[in-house]
């Protein structure tokens, strides 16, 4: 079979095993070898698993995966954010939106602590949605605000996103950690922005809290203060050692793993059977990203060597559009692709399509990587397979219902589009930054 039909075959084969409900990393592998036997070349799949043993198992920098999963866990085990939600939304009880408010800068707390986007939507949607819900905020504000806002960790660094990113590419973990602070932080002020507005037009979706509710704001301040300091200390520890190249990527991971799990032995939360847990849980989240990387690995390995990746890269080629129109298909794709797949498989399969072609254009590498990382908040918002739909769902009460949620999130979205396109438009806002640490 020629380069073009096994590179259309064997997408549709990927599509047509997604839409029968199989698990990603066995799609792509099966895929693999599928596109191996159509293509008659059978003994490409030798040399896929001495890539996978070369470009995964052998990959320092992917140790950082484990290990920042392992940190979000111990975080989540030791209570910070219940008291520092408390303390926060007493502190904005004055203020239209506030519940809300709090849910958005508490979430960019945990993003730039966790990375873990199941862990920072069920941890806000544990703490906020009951309470959002009792004092009368709209189920569309309040699933829309939660499931935006704890989709930020795969933005705001520590990002395990970024860190297979990186693992895929010219760029180094610390660079695109330091591109993708300013646009992840302004995302995030953009939702404040957002939910606030929005609570002063339509206060019939955002009610005030009662005036009982209101504590002096002295002791909330303290509380808030000292409830703030372990992850502010945790997110200095990584990316203070990070950014300040006092340690690597995998490193920096190790530190947050040790930080945290300090954190929950000076809380008194510590325990055998908890530590168990996030152990286990540890495995089971690495081991799925893990999966889909070994399937990615084998279906572009083969991709590659039958020549559907070269006869992919022909076709944009051969598009002759202008340079801002080709990026802008490839994050209308990479859009699209959110839409079925999740963000390990988009960028496993996209990044040998679409790098080498930015890297013709003379384009930045690293604004062209932080801007499909912004595009890809979408991936966990769009229907039908946004994860973080489910997972809101799987914690929702049962007067939530889906049409609810994904009502919620269709404002967000439009802000994250708006978000690419001041991307696209001001690039300092990501190589400043860079410039400014790396020179």
């Amino acid at each position: 079979m020629s380069p073009e039909p096994l590179a259309l075959s064997m997408f549709g084969l990927l599509l047509l095993g997604l839409f029968m409900g199989h698990p990603l990393a066995f799609v792509l592998g099966g895929t693999a070898v599928l596109g191996a036997v159509l293509a008659g070349k059978t003994m490409v799949l030798g040399i896929v698993i001495n890539r996978v043993f070369g470009d995964v198992l052998d990959n320092y920098t992917l140790i950082a995966i484990p290990l920042f999963v392992l940190m979000a866990r111990f975080l989540s085990d030791s209570g910070v954010t219940d008291r520092m939600f408390e303390a926060l939304r007493l502190l904005l009880s004055r203020v239209r939106g506030g519940l809300a408010l709090a849910v958005v800068f508490i979430s960019i707390l945990l993003a730039a602590t966790t990375g873990i986007i199941g862990a920072s939507i069920t941890v806000m949607g544990v703490m906020a949605l009951r309470p959002m819900l009792k004092y009368g905020y709209a189920p569309t504000l309040t699933t829309g605000v939660i499931a935006a806002s704890g989709c930020l960790g795969i933005l705001i660094p520590p990002s395990i996103m970024l860190i297979l990113m990186a693992s895929y590419s010219p760029l180094s973990v610390g660079e695109l950690f330091a591109g993708s602070m300013i646009p992840g932080v302004l995302l995030g002020l953009a939702y404040a922005l957002y939910v606030y507005v929005i609570s002063v037009l339509r206060p019939d979706l955002a009610p005030a809290v009662e005036p009982d509710e209101h504590i002096g704001r002295g002791p909330l301040l303290r509380m808030l203060a000292f409830e703030a300091v372990p992850p502010l200390v945790l997110i200095f520890g990584i990316l203070g050692s990070l950014l300040a190249g006092i340690a690597t990527a995998t490193e920096a991971s190790a530190i947050g793993a040790a930080l945290a799990l300090l954190i929950v032995i000076m809380r008194g939360r510590f325990k055998l059977s908890t530590f168990y847990g996030a152990m286990i849980e540890t495995g089971r989240t690495s081991a799925m990203i893990l999966f889909i990387v070994l399937g990615a690995t084998a279906f572009t390995g083969v991709f590659n060597i039958t020549g559907g990746l070269r006869a992919t890269q022909e076709i944009i080629r051969s598009l002759e559009m202008e340079p801002w129109m080709l990026l802008t298909m490839m994050m209308v794709i990479v859009f699209i692709l959110g839409a079925f797949l999740d963000w390990t498989g988009i960028v496993l399969l996209s990044f040998p399509i679409f790098l080498p072609i930015v890297e013709e254009m003379e384009v930045s590498l690293l604004w062209f990587v932080v801007l499909m990382a912004v595009v890809l908040q979408t991936s966990f918002l769009t229907p039908p397979f946004g994860y973080a739909l489910f997972y809101l769902r799987s914690i929702a009460p049962k007067e939530v219902r889906t049409g609810h949620i994904i009502r919620g999130v269709l404002p967000f979205i439009a802000i994250i589009v708006l978000m690419c396109i001041l991307v696209a438009l001001f690039p300092p806002l990501v190589t400043w930054l860079p410039s400014a640490l790396y020179g």
